[in-house]
């Protein structure tokens, strides 16, 4: 089927009539196809009369062009050329009165016009170019007006659906039963928001490619929110049709920008509670549960809170709502009673604490990850029982979330228990302090501008981990074992008898640890 073609100065869509209905106007009664009969379905959106030789610099698209074979009268030996260039350049048809100015067509040109399907169509001598014209012409026009007629029908139906409520899935069903096809509004990711239609055409629809059915792009206000599918018995809906499926992609699009105005102010309200119950102003624990239930929440049961916060580092363009999205989604196939909204530049989720937080966790960054470049990092809390117990909790998830980042960098993921000595660590809010106490302990092994220094430093951790076990720091280290005392000493020299001195051995212990923690 051919495409509606659009012209330039109106805008509105030519839908033509096919070759074979041309043949069947009275005026091409006597009218005889000799040639290229696969093309009767070729579609006639447009007339021209050849008088020139050099008409291919005039022809257009989808027109059947007449002629009384004047200009041909002294080149025919260029015919069987001529159909095909008329063909390349998508004529529907070429009609010739012959007798006057030519008395047979050669039969190169009837041979061309069949292995290229161009229909070559022989005229009767008495019929006038006016009237092939004037019949074909108010032909097209007709089924012009009956099309906008009906585009105009449908518009003005499915206008009443919006008006009277409906959603995209009473809008599919009224496509689907004003042109008896199966249709389908898809989302920007390709899943199916809303479909109706005959059960054999709705199968053909999700498994067709594109080529075999009719695409429409959900458009409004400069954003792509999806697009329409459709399919029929003979796969692409009538061109005809092609304008009804424009207008429901145009009342679609206002469908789906209704539903978010209306998605983004019950946000609101669903960000607004939750932060009011993480900062303790919701009230007592039934008020809370009640509130939550009308959400969709269960906040009675054992819960875990888990806070993802941006990262500084990333593209924060339009991250905080796609930060947003990929938990809403991620939260809802692992719990779907469980509540997540976003603050400003982090997400907070309410989760049973049976779940599976760290896969959660990966699931919504694997999602956000498809974005512009942005990371965030997530912490989690201990195990939370009732409204009140809410806000230690949040502070408890806030808290492993800056510190997992600080020690693991960008996109960490770290619970508030297994934050150990780094819990307190981060209590101290003097990083100067922190600074000096490190540099008091360490001395000059706390430059990292040098490699020996860091080569020393790895030796002192691994041997207070294994509690000054030289031999197991020896294996870890690779080193010979009287390799190893030699750095003892130096170590010694430089630190004092640590070997002896267990609160020296703890303070140089918590002096690595500030220097695992970044940004400190």
């Amino acid at each position: 089927m051919e495409p509606p073609v659009r012209l330039a100065s109106t805008g509105t869509i030519i839908h033509g009539v096919s070759v074979g209905e041309v043949l069947g106007v009275s005026t091409l009664a006597g009218a005889r196809l000799i040639a290229g009969g696969g093309g009767l379905d070729r579609i006639v959106q447009r007339l021209n009369v050849m008088e020139v030789p050099d008409i291919l610099a005039w022809v257009k698209p989808h027109e059947l062009l007449l002629t009384t074979g004047y200009p041909l009268r002294n080149t025919p030996q260029s015919l069987g050329r001529l159909v095909a260039d008329l063909d390349e350049r998508g004529l529907a048809a070429l009609a010739i009165k012959p007798g006057r100015y030519l008395d047979e067509l050669p039969g190169e040109m009837a041979e061309q016009a069949d292995r290229l399907d161009f229909p070559l169509i022989l005229l009767p001598d008495d019929v006038g170019f006016d009237d092939i014209l004037n019949q074909v012409l108010t032909d097209i026009l007709n089924r012009q007006a009956a099309v906008l007629v009906r585009a105009e029908e449908a518009h003005r139906a499915l206008v009443a659906v919006v008006l009277a409520g409906g959603g995209l899935r009473e809008v599919t069903a009224e496509v689907a039963g004003l042109l008896d096809v199966a249709v389908a509004v898809l989302d920007g990711a390709g899943r199916t928001l809303a479909s109706a239609g005959p059960a054999d055409f709705l199968a053909a629809l999700r498994t067709a490619p594109d080529d075999r059915r009719t695409v429409v792009p959900v458009v409004a206000g400069g954003h792509h929110h999806g697009r329409i599918v459709a399919c029929g018995p003979a796969g692409r809906v009538d061109e005809s049709d092609v304008g009804i499926l424009e207008r429901a992609a145009t009342v679609a699009a206002l469908v789906i920008t209704r539903q978010e105005a209306v998605d983004a102010v019950e946000s609101k309200y669903r960000a607004d509670f939750l932060r009011d119950v993480l900062t303790g102003r919701a009230g007592g624990s039934d008020r809370v549960a009640a509130r939550a239930r009308a959400f969709g929440w269960d906040l009675r049961r054992p819960v875990t809170v888990l806070v993802a916060e941006l990262d500084p580092e990333g593209d924060e363009r339009l991250a905080p709502d796609r930060l947003a999205a990929c938990w809403v989604a991620a939260l809802r196939r692992h719990d779907p009673r469980g509540a997540v909204a976003g603050f400003s530049h982090e997400v907070v989720a309410v989760v049973d604490a049976a779940a599976d937080t760290a896969r959660l966790a990966r699931d919504a960054a694997a999602a956000f990850a498809d974005g512009p470049p942005a990371t965030f990092s997530t912490g989690a809390s201990r195990t939370a029982s009732g409204a009140e117990a809410l806000p230690e909790a949040y502070a408890q998830a806030l808290k492993a979330a800056r510190v997992g980042r600080q020690l693991h960098g960008s996109g960490a993921v770290a619970h508030f228990d297994r934050l150990g000595v780094y819990r307190l660590l981060s209590l101290v809010s003097d990083t100067a302090e922190l600074h000096a106490f490190v540099r008091e302990t360490l001395g000059p092994l706390a430059a990292d501008d040098d490699l020996e220094n860091a080569d020393l430093r790895r030796t002192l951790q691994v041997l207070l981990e294994t509690n000054l076990n030289v031999a197991e720091t020896a294996r870890r280290l690779h080193f010979h074992y009287n390799t190893l005392r030699y750095r003892i000493g130096k170590l010694e020299r430089l630190l004092g008898n640590f070997t002896e001195d267990a609160h020296l051995r703890l303070n140089l212990t918590l002096a690595l640890h500030v220097l695992r923690m970044r940004g400190i």
